[in-house]
């Protein structure tokens, strides 16, 4: 039988029930979003399923639709304490908005990184020697592009 007693982590304690093997597993939305907040920082499923006392085949049977969305679990835990500093900060907590401040700095601090890591490099200059100079300004004034003070006299089967 269940009791409403709880070990010092808030689990709740299972006392023996005379049979063999580990007790059958109960999904508990607790259990869920506390599986959601240990996806939200970065734990793999092995420990998440250490953390909730079960083998990680039964966590992925109970929770695959939280384990399906590891990827966004960071994105909404920020926008949750985002909410709650918010509400916080609203009823004049002093505290909150300085918080506040500091996560929309941050928040700021990342966009601005991801926006120059998305920046395509730009490739240096090409870095020319003299002969690789000399022969670049030789083809320019044989097609005509510099001509400078003599016009079109130097390209080649152009007579007058």
């Amino acid at each position: 039988m269940m009791t409403d007693e709880t070990d010092l982590f808030g689990d709740p304690c299972r006392l023996p029930s005379g049979r063999r093997g580990r007790p059958a597993h109960r999904f508990s939305q607790k259990i869920a979003n506390k599986v959601m907040m240990l996806e939200a920082l970065g734990w793999s499923n092995e420990r998440i399923a250490h953390a909730i006392h079960c083998s990680l085949p039964t966590l992925r049977k109970y929770y695959f639709s939280e384990l399906k969305r590891r990827d966004i679990q960071r994105d909404r835990l920020d926008a949750w304490r985002f909410e709650k500093v918010v509400e916080q900060a609203d009823k004049g907590n002093v505290g909150a908005q300085r918080l506040l401040n500091q996560m929309v700095e941050k928040n700021d601090m990342m966009l601005a990184a991801a926006r120059m890591r998305a920046r395509p490099e730009e490739a240096p200059e090409e870095k020319l020697g003299k002969k690789e100079m000399a022969r670049r300004k030789a083809a320019d004034l044989a097609e005509g592009g510099d001509t400078g003070i003599w016009g079109s006299d130097l390209r080649p089967g152009n007579y007058h």
